[in-house]
This record gives C-alpha cells, sequence and structure tokens, in this order.
C-alpha cells in the first residue's frame, strides 16, 4: 500500500476525534514521517502452536496500523515499533513473557495475551509494576476486574454469549447441546449462554466440556448425540471447532451447529473442509459490513495483503491505533497510559466506528454482532444488517 494511501486513511481516522489531543496533548503534525528512538509496545501471543494463526492475523493488523501511523508522525515524532513474544497462548508461557516485558523499561503498554486464561494469568504482573495490559480479544467477564491496569476493547462474554443465544434460537433451536473448552473462558462462556438460552425459551439439554489439547471428540458427540439435542454449540476456537464439526460429520451426526465467534479464521475453513459448511457464527468484524470505516480498512488490508481482512486483523489494528492515542496522550509514561485510557472518547475503530472506555468495566461501550454462514468453504452473510446493543 502506497505511503500516500495510508496516511490519508490515518488522516481521516484522526480527524474523526481530534479533540482528544487537545485534553492533555500538544499539537500534532503529519507532516513528516517518524524518525528517532522508536517506542515500544509488547505483545504476548501465539506466533507458534495450535493457535498460531491468531497470532499471524494479529501482526498483519499490526504492522497496517504502524505503516499509517509511522507514516503521520508516529508518536510525537517517534516511530512506534513492537516487540513480539510467542507464548502460544500458554499461561505458564505468558508469565513469563510479563516479567519479561515489565523489566523492559522500552515497554510502555502490552496488547495481548490471545487467550483469556493465558492473559488472565500474566495480569497480576502487570498490574504490580503498572504496566498497562490491553488484552484486546480477552473476553472472559473477570479478565478486566484484575486491576486498574488490565483494559480491553474486547467484548465481554456477559455480552457476546447472549448474541450467540440469539441466533441459536433465531434459527429455531430450542434443544441444544453445548461442547466447550474446559478452560476459564469456556466455562464462564457456557454458563452465560446456558442462562442466555433459558431466558429465550431454549434449554442446554447437555454440556460437555473437553481439554484444549484433545483431539479426539467421538465418544464425546456420540453422548450428546443420545440427548436429541436440536443443534450443537461449540465454544471453541478454530482448530478444536473445526475438528469437532469434521469428527460429527464423519460419525454421521448431521445436527446443525452454531459456533462462538473464536472459530472465525480462515483457518476454520482450512481445516474443517468441507464439513463446515452450514455452520453459522457471529462475529464484530465482516469485511461485507457497508460502513465507511470498515470499508476503508478493507480496501487499505487488500492493497497490502491481496486478500480480505478478518475479524482478527481488524482487532489487532484497531488496539493499534488505541495504543497509539494513549501513548500520545500519556506522554510516554506507563501510567500516563493508563491515565490516558479513561480520557480517550471516540477514537476512530474499524470494529466499534468509534470507541469510548467506560472507565468503572475498563471495556469499550457497545456490542456490534453480524451473524455468519459458512457457504462454499467462505464466510458469508446470514442475515441482512448488523444487530446493535449498547451497553
Amino acid at each position: 500500500m502506497s505511503t500516500t494511501r495510508s496516511s490519508a486513511l490515518y488522516r481521516r481516522l484522526f480527524a474523526l476525534a481530534g479533540a482528544v489531543f487537545a485534553l492533555s496533548s500538544p499539537a500534532v503534525s503529519f507532516a513528516a514521517p517518524a524518525s528517532g528512538e522508536p517506542v515500544f509496545f509488547g505483545v504476548s501471543g501465539p506466533l507458534t502452536g495450535p493457535n498460531a494463526q491468531y497470532g499471524a492475523q494479529w501482526k498483519a493488523g499490526f504492522d497496517l496500523a504502524l505503516d499509517q501511523i509511522n507514516s503521520d508522525g508516529g508518536i510525537n515524532g517517534h516511530p512506534l515499533q513492537y516487540v513480539f513474544e510467542d507464548s502460544q497462548s500458554d499461561p505458564r508461557q505468558s508469565v513469563a513473557i510479563a516479567q519479561k516485558f515489565v523489566d523492559d523499561k522500552r515497554i510502555l503498554i502490552e496488547l495481548g495475551d490471545f487467550s483469556s486464561p493465558a492473559s488472565m494469568a500474566a495480569s497480576p504482573i502487570y498490574q504490580r509494576a503498572g504496566l498497562v495490559q490491553l488484552g484486546f480479544t480477552n473476553s472472559h467477564p473477570d479478565f478486566t476486574k484484575g486491576g486498574d491496569f488490565i483494559w480491553s476493547p474486547s467484548v465481554s462474554q456477559a455480552d457476546a454469549q447472549p448474541l450467540l443465544a440469539d441466533l441459536a434460537v433465531k434459527q429455531g433451536f430450542r434443544r441444544i447441546a453445548v461442547l466447550f473448552q474446559n478452560t476459564d473462558w469456556g466455562r464462564a462462556s457456557k454458563d452465560v449462554f446456558e442462562k442466555a438460552a433459558a431466558a429465550r425459551g431454549a434449554q442446554v439439554i447437555a454440556a460437555e466440556g473437553y481439554q484444549p489439547t484433545d483431539k479426539d471428540f467421538r465418544a464425546t458427540l456420540l453422548r450428546v448425540r443420545d440427548t436429541k439435542p436440536d443443534a450443537l454449540v461449540l465454544i471453541s476456537y478454530y482448530s478444536d471447532g473445526a475438528q469437532i464439526v469434521r469428527q460429527a460429520r464423519t460419525s454421521g451426526i448431521t445436527l446443525p451447529i452454531v459456533a462462538a465467534s473464536s472459530v472465525y479464521s480462515p483457518k476454520f475453513m482450512e481445516l474443517g473442509g468441507d464439513a463446515v459448511n452450514g455452520v453459522t457464527t457471529n462475529t464484530s468484524f465482516f469485511p461485507g459490513d457497508h460502513s465507511p470505516e470498515v470499508q476503508r480498512f478493507v480496501r487499505d488490508f487488500e492493497a497490502k495483503y491481496h486478500h480480505d481482512p478478518d475479524a482478527f486483523n481488524a482487532f489487532a489494528y484497531d488496539a493499534t491505533i488505541i495504543a497509539a492515542y494513549a501513548l500520545r496522550t500519556g506522554g510516554l509514561d506507563r501510567r500516563g497510559v493508563r491515565d490516558a485510557l479513561p480520557k480517550l472518547h471516540d477514537v476512530p475503530s474499524v470494529v466499534f466506528g468509534k470507541a469510548t472506555f467506560d472507565p468503572a468495566t475498563r471495556r469499550v461501550i457497545g456490542v456490534k454482532s453480524v451473524n455468519l454462514v459458512v457457504e462454499n468453504g467462505q464466510w458469508a452473510l446470514l442475515g441482512s444488517k448488523p444487530a446493535l446493543a449498547a451497553k
């Protein structure tokens, strides 16, 4: 993508919320590219292992955002860069990475980890050290309860699972079997889903947990089949979700399948093949959304990478924009970054349109959900319009 095109988009984004800088920052010039000593954020996330695709998706979003930020002056004239440490989304590794980042005085804000269990294991280290942990894919309802340095632009499962229940019930499913990752994230999500389904007139008649490392789900699938559900709901990531669907189909189980938004990845189709056709999910970002901010992002992403973006590209891009705003406003100081976040209002966002944090919950206000279905190996809109809900 050309520097001219990148700069134009970033100027448009900052024009939408330029008043933010008037709160606590000097005037910003976009005349020259950033130069001099770089400013760093740290990233803890999976680059290898079963969730590696998420890390690759993140990097594409980070790099596009940095193209635009640095061509327009960076952070008060300094280029913004990142240090990405591979955690494999393993809590043991995320803890070690957290200690490394808090000891590295160059790191002014941390993004990640991918999974809520990995992030929450590391949160006490970031909190004690006074380094903001921006868990931009951390949807566990308790994630931001870790302290005033723990923030998230991710939709909480307390809001996401009712939307998944809506998706299931609107398709006519009333007797539902749930397969869920037996982690803090999976259990919390299952509990919220079960209550939300009951409130909508549906019943979870079976719920089976499994370990993220499990590979053979056939016995579990046969047990839930025997409870005679009219649909399966998966609270899974793309790798285990695809495996479950494949094994369901090869076991002769033809039940409709509804999956949590965490399966929304190109790898879900790559790993699941024809078996995943017909699976429905929802997401807060879809490149077919006609809103101007989404279409600008899609055009620039395609120009750089020659394929459509997905939600995890958008989440990483948005997180980098939010981090840049906080760094500009906070004065390149760890505590200043924390103090800047509740002051940021209507930050330009691909996912939310405009992002504002609730200081009490330390999450972005508002929820957007688009319903999707896999058709002929591709994601397609299930409904004609996004459903909106305000927190």
